[in-house]
C-alpha cells in the first residue's frame, strides 16, 4: 500500500476512535447527574465517589489520551494465542461505561502504562509488574498524539513491529513538543516522559530519593509527577493532605501550580521552608531580608577566617546541631528541681518522687512537653495532698498557693528564641563565636527577627522543645535542595515517621554557596545507606544545543561530582555576544527586547540583570520607552509571562523563549559567579543574546575569540 494512502487510512481511523471516545466520556459525564445535598450519609459517600469519576471525566474530555501501544501479551489464551490489544494512554484513566468493565483509556500511572516510557524499541519482549506478577508480551506499536479541543493535531509513530526505526523517529516527537513556545506556567510532561525520568517517577516511596538534574533535564516535572505516581500507587497509605513541596519561593510555586490539577492531583500543600518554619513557630519570629542575612553580610568580609563561623554553612552544620543539643541537654537537667516543694508544714514532695514522675510516666515526650505534663502533675498533687488533709484555712490556702506559683517557675520554660538567643549572649553564650555575630544575631532575635541562616535551628531547637503538633508527613519532595543546609534537611527528616523524600537539585546551579552544599554527600549522608538512592538526569530538554553548549562552556573550568548537560538534538540560533557602551546600554536592550517582541517568534522574554537594583533600572527605562514589561522582586508572588525583567538570583527555576542577559561584563561577572551566569544562560529555551559593557566576563573570553566554542 501507498505510504500516504496508508497515512490517510491511519489518519481516518484514529479520528473515528477519538470520536467514539469522546461521545462516550460526555455520555458518562451527563450520566452522573446533579450534587446530593441531602443528609445521608451513605448518599455523601457514593456523591464524594461520582465526583471523584466527574472529575477524571473532565480531564479526559479535555485531551482523551496522549498514547497507544499494541501489545500482545505472551502465554496461551482459552482460545488460542492472546489477541494484539490496542491500549489507549491518558492522563485520567477512563472505564468504557459506568459499570466498569475493559478501559477505554489507562491512567499513564498504572502498571501496564509502564511500558509506554520504558519500552525504546526493538524486538526484545516488554514487560511490567502487575499485581500478579511481571507480565511480559511484544510490543507492535507506540503512537503519540497530540489532541487540542477534540481534535487531533498529529500523531507520530515512535515504534512499529517490523520496521526498521531510527532514533530520529523515535525523538520526532518529544522535538515537536520541545519547540513549542513557553507560557507562564510550567507543563506536565506526562506525554514525553523519557524512561530514565519514568523510573524516578515509579520508584520505591520509602527512603530519599536524590535527584541530581542538570538545566533544563525536567528534575521539578519528574518530582511533581512523582508525587501523582505515589497517591495512586499508595491510595490507601498515604494520604495528598499530607505531602508537601518545598520550593525556593512563592513565585516559583505559582509557576509550578498548574501541573498537579493537571494531572487531577490537589491538596497537597506547596510554601518554601521559611514560611514553613514561621509557621511551625508560631510566628515568634519574623524573617529578615535575605539581602540583611548575616551570611550574605559577612560573605562580602573575604579572607577574613572568623567570620566564616557565622555562615550559613557553619549554622546549617551537624556541628553546629551538635551544639544544639548540648544546650538542650543542659536544659533538661533543670527540668526537676534540685529542691523539695513544701507546701504547708509538714507536707512535702521530694525531689525524687517529681524525678520518678519525670522519668517513667512521660517517655520520650519533646523536652517542653515533658516540663508542662510534670507541672500539671505537681498541680494535681497540690490538689489531691490539701483535699487528702483537709486543708480549709484561706490564709494557708493563699499562702500554699503562693509557694506552689513559686516553686512551677523552678521549671524552666523556654520557647526556640529565648533558647537559641541565650547561646549568644550571657554565661550560656557558645565558645569561640566572633564577638560581632553574636551581638547582631542576638539583637535580631531580641526585636523578633532571625536571619534565613538561623531558621533551621529554630526550628530544630522548637522540634526537640515541642515535637510536631500536626500529623506526621507521609511524602516530602524538596526542589532546589542544592540551597539547603544538612541542618535544615534533619529537621524535615525529623517530621515524619517513616523517611519519604524526593529531595532534587543541581550543583552547577548552587548560587548560594554561602549557604548550601558543596556535595551531595553532605545530604546523603544524613541517611542509612539502604534508605537513599541517587540518580542523575543529565540530558536537558529544555534549550537547544547551541545554548547548552555555550552554558557548559561557562563550567568548563569547574572541578566537581556533576557531568556536564547534554543536550537533545534540537539546533536552533547561535549564541549572541555583543559589546556595548555604557551610554548605549539601556538603548540596546529596550531595542533587542522590541524587536524580539515585534517578531513574535517568542511568547515570554527574560531581560535577566545580575542585580535588583539594576533590573529596576532597566525597567523603568523600558516603561518610559513604551515597552509593557513586568520586573520580578524578592516577595513577588506571582510571574505573569511576556517581557519580564528579572535579577539572575530570581530567575532559577523558570524558562522562557528567549533571554537577553543585560550585562556580560567582567563588571558582573567573575570567575565566582560561574553558577550565577550559567543559571541566567540556561533559562532560554530558543534563543539567547548577551550584551557587555566594559571588558567581557573572564568566564567568557576565550569563547569570544574561538566562536566555534560557543558551538562544540
Amino acid at each position: 500500500m501507498d505510504s500516504k494512502v496508508a497515512s490517510t487510512s491511519v489518519q481516518q481511523d484514529e479520528e473515528l476512535h477519538l470520536k467514539s471516545a469522546l461521545e462516550s466520556i460526555n455520555n458518562q459525564l451527563q450520566e452522573i447527574g446533579p450534587r446530593y445535598t441531602g443528609d445521608d450519609f451513605t448518599e455523601q459517600m457514593l456523591d464524594l465517589q461520582r465526583e471523584e469519576r466527574k472529575r477524571r471525566l473532565e480531564i479526559a474530555r479535555r485531551e482523551p489520551y496522549f498514547g497507544r501501544m499494541d501489545f500482545r501479551e505472551c502465554g496461551i489464551g482459552s482460545a488460542g494465542e492472546h489477541p494484539v490489544v490496542p491500549l489507549y494512554i491518558g492522563k485520567a484513566g477512563v472505564a468504557r461505561d459506568k459499570a466498569g468493565g475493559d478501559p477505554l483509556v489507562i491512567d499513564w500511572r498504572a502498571p501496564v502504562a509502564s511500558m509506554f516510557y520504558s519500552f525504546t524499541g526493538g524486538t526484545e519482549p516488554a514487560s511490567y509488574v502487575s499485581p500478579d506478577g511481571e507480565i511480559s508480551g511484544d510490543m507492535h506499536l507506540k503512537r503519540n498524539f497530540v489532541i487540542r479541543q477534540g481534535e487531533l493535531i498529529r500523531y507520530v509513530d515512535s515504534y512499529v513491529r517490523g520496521q526498521e526505526e531510527g532514533e530520529s523517529v523515535r525523538d520526532e516527537f518529544l522535538l515537536y513538543r520541545l519547540g513549542e513556545n513557553k507560557d507562564n506556567k510550567l507543563r506536565d510532561i506526562v506525554s514525553t516522559i523519557q524512561s530514565e525520568q519514568d523510573r524516578i517517577i515509579r520508584g520505591d516511596k520509602n527512603g530519599a530519593l536524590f535527584i541530581q538534574g542538570v538545566a533544563g533535564s525536567g528534575k521539578t516535572t519528574v518530582a511533581l509527577h512523582r508525587l501523582a505516581f505515589l497517591l495512586y500507587q499508595y491510595a490507601e497509605r498515604i494520604k495528598a493532605e499530607r505531602m508537601i513541596i518545598f520550593a525556593p519561593s512563592r513565585m516559583f510555586l505559582d509557576y509550578i501550580s498548574g501541573v498537579l490539577p493537571e494531572l487531577g492531583v490537589g491538596d497537597i500543600g506547596q510554601t518554601t521552608y521559611h514560611e514553613w518554619a514561621i509557621q511551625l513557630l508560631e510566628h515568634d519570629v519574623k524573617l529578615t531580608d535575605p539581602s540583611e542575612s548575616l551570611a550574605y553580610w559577612f560573605e562580602q568580609k573575604r579572607g577574613a577566617e572568623d567570620w566564616l563561623q557565622a555562615t550559613g554553612r557553619w549554622k546549617g552544620s551537624l556541628t553546629f546541631k551538635g551544639k544544639l543539643d548540648e544546650a538542650i541537654g543542659k536544659l533538661e537537667q533543670y527540668v526537676v528541681p534540685e529542691t523539695p516543694f513544701f507546701p504547708v508544714d509538714g507536707m512535702e514532695l521530694p525531689p525524687s518522687q517529681i524525678q520518678q514522675w519525670y522519668e517513667n510516666d512521660y517517655g520520650d515526650e519533646p523536652l517542653m512537653v515533658k516540663r508542662d505534663r510534670l507541672e500539671g502533675r505537681i498541680r494535681r498533687w497540690f490538689q489531691s495532698e490539701l483535699k487528702y488533709r483537709r486543708v480549709q484555712d484561706k490564709k494557708v490556702l493563699a499562702k500554699a498557693k503562693t509557694r506552689l506559683n513559686a516553686y512551677l517557675k523552678k521549671l524552666p520554660s523556654y520557647s526556640a528564641k529565648q533558647l537559641y538567643l541565650s547561646l549568644f549572649r550571657g554565661k550560656e553564650a557558645l565558645k569561640g563565636v566572633p564577638q560581632a555575630v553574636a551581638k547582631e544575631t542576638a539583637a535580631r532575635l531580641r526585636d523578633g527577627y532571625a536571619a534565613a541562616e538561623d531558621m533551621a535551628a529554630l526550628v530544630y531547637i522548637h522540634l526537640r522543645l515541642y515535637g510536631l503538633k500536626t500529623p506526621p508527613l507521609d511524602h516530602i519532595v524538596i526542589d532546589e535542595a542544592q540551597d539547603y543546609s544538612p541542618l535544615q534537611l534533619e529537621t524535615l527528616r525529623m517530621c515524619q515517621r517513616t523517611t519519604s523524600m524526593t529531595i532534587l537539585g543541581d550543583l552547577q546551579q548552587g548560587i548560594h554557596g554561602h549557604s548550601g552544599i558543596h556535595s551531595w554527600k553532605e545530604l546523603t549522608g544524613l541517611f542509612p545507606d539502604d534508605a537513599a538512592s541517587f540518580f542523575e538526569l543529565n540530558q536537558s530538554y529544555r534549550s537547544t544545543m547551541e545554548i547548552i553548549g555555550f552554558a557548559n562552556y561557562i563550567l568548563g573550568e569547574m572541578e566537581g561530582e556533576v557531568k556536564p548537560a547534554v543536550p537533545v538534538f534540537r539546533s536552533g540560533d547561535p549564541v549572541e555576544l555583543k559589546p556595548v557602551s555604557e551610554a548605549e546600554w539601556l538603548g540596546e536592550l529596550a531595542a533587542t527586547a522590541s524587536r524580539w517582541q515585534e517578531r513574535r517568534d517568542y511568547d515570554t522574554i527574560a531581560v535577566i540583570g545580575r542585580t535588583a537594583a539594576e533590573c529596576d533600572a532597566i525597567h523603568r527605562y523600558f516603561v518610559q520607552a513604551g515597552l509593557s514589561a513586568s520586573l520580578v522582586e524578592s516577595k513577588q508572588p506571582s510571574y505573569g509571562g511576556g517581557l519580564t525583567v528579572v535579577p539572575v538570583y530570581l530567575s532559577k527555576g523558570l524558562e522562557f523563549d528567549a533571554v537577553l542577559i543585560a550585562d556580560a561584563g567582567d563588571g558582573a561577572y567573575s570567575q565566582q559567579n560561574a553558577k550565577l551566569l550559567y543559571v541566567g544562560c540556561t533559562r532560554a529555551l530558543h534563543k539567547l543574546k548577551l550584551l557587555y559593557r566594559g571588558e567581557l566576563s573572564p568566564l567568557l573570553r576565550e569563547a569570544d575569540r574561538d566562536e566555534a566554542a560557543l558551538q562544540e
